[in-house]
């Protein structure tokens, strides 16, 4: 009768850790193929804050927020 328990538990771990896994390389692969942020986005937050987005501060934006994904 135990067995089946531990046996339960331990299914019910491998498949929890194993749900994980598969969503966390999904969600990686859905953000890689559609960034949260683009050009267009950084161009108007910049402007919402006052600053005047040139073309060098916003490839220098999209080039920090793409090293910061490629790190995770």
């Amino acid at each position: 009768m135990w067995e089946l328990v531990l046996v339960g538990i331990l299914a019910l771990l491998a498949g929890v850790a194993l749900g994980f896994f598969i969503a966390r390389k999904y969600m990686m692969n859905y953000l890689k193929k559609n960034p949260p942020i683009n050009e267009q986005m950084i161009r108007v937050m910049m402007m919402q804050m006052g600053m005047k987005p040139s073309q060098k501060k916003i490839n220098q934006m999209m080039q920090a927020i793409n090293k910061q994904m490629s790190n995770k």
